[in-house]
């Protein structure tokens, strides 16, 4: 029975029957409909840092929390790939009043990413592509765990910016990306997604790694008495799709010196 679902779904999702005109609003959803195949059915997307090869000519609807609802319908897509944190509450409300298919995905861990390969890929007609993309990340996961694996992990301060000084929550992908390489993030039990912290609250839960995003951000920290180790992060973990088990790879690497 398992196997006669699969195939329905393959066949549902061929590429007769997939959107044909589909606008990404997330970075790390453009990269997804790329790595499985389905850059041919994109016809615009948010714009919020570099784009994958191959795009460059692509119409943008607007930029990251300033989407132009205008040009998003000139587009007249069949399909809409959203992370709900790339546009405003408001312009949330009004993408579910168009009446176009709303693909809503907002990863929280990386076993989340893997199944949301194939809940991109499957409407774009790339399921097996999907599906293969998904089971290989699945593989490859599942050894950085093992290899990565701590009795007591390591204490990590993450930090996304320093003027003011922003972390991620506990609830973030990045604190389970943190997890996998054998560290616990020193602001796990917060709940918002990218909470603002004090220098004072990071030096009082003392952390063995700090990660930083820059060389710059590395050197603002000499000042100040810390006892661990600083190291520079990787861009690729804070997007996730394929390319991120990459990213998290060197991560690890760095913070298991």
């Amino acid at each position: 029975m398992a196997k006669l679902l699969a195939c329905l779904l393959l066949l549902l999702c061929s590429s007769a029957g997939a959107a044909q005109r589909v606008v990404s609003l997330a970075p790390s959803l453009t990269e997804i409909a790329v790595e499985v195949g389905g850059q041919d059915r994109l016809v615009g997307v948010l714009d919020a840092g570099p784009r994958p090869p191959g795009l460059a000519s692509l119409p943008s609807v607007g930029r990251y929390g300033q989407l132009d609802l205008e040009q998003l319908l000139a587009l007249k897509p069949d399909l809409i790939l959203l992370w709900p944190g790339s546009v405003s509450p408001a312009q949330r409300d009004q993408l579910q009043r168009l009446h176009v298919p709303l693909l809503v995905s907002e990863p929280h861990s990386l076993d989340d990413l893997a199944m949301q390969m194939e809940r991109v890929a499957a409407p774009l007609g790339r399921a097996a592509r999907g599906k293969q993309l998904a089971d290989e990340f699945r593989l490859r996961l599942a050894m950085l765990r093992e290899r990565y694996r701590r009795p007591v992990p390591l204490q990590v301060f993450y930090q996304v910016w320093d003027a003011p000084l922003y972390t991620v929550g506990g609830g973030q992908i990045i604190s389970d990306a943190l997890r996998v390489c054998g560290g616990r993030n020193i602001f796990a039990d917060l709940a918002l997604p990218a909470p603002q912290v004090s220098l004072e609250a990071v030096l009082q839960r003392d952390p063995q790694v700090i990660v930083v995003p820059n060389q710059a951000q590395a050197d603002a920290w000499r000042k100040w008495p810390i006892k661990g180790r600083v190291v520079i992060g990787d861009p690729g973990v804070e997007r996730p799709s394929g390319q991120m088990l990459d990213a998290l790879t060197r991560l690890c690497e760095r913070l298991n010196l």
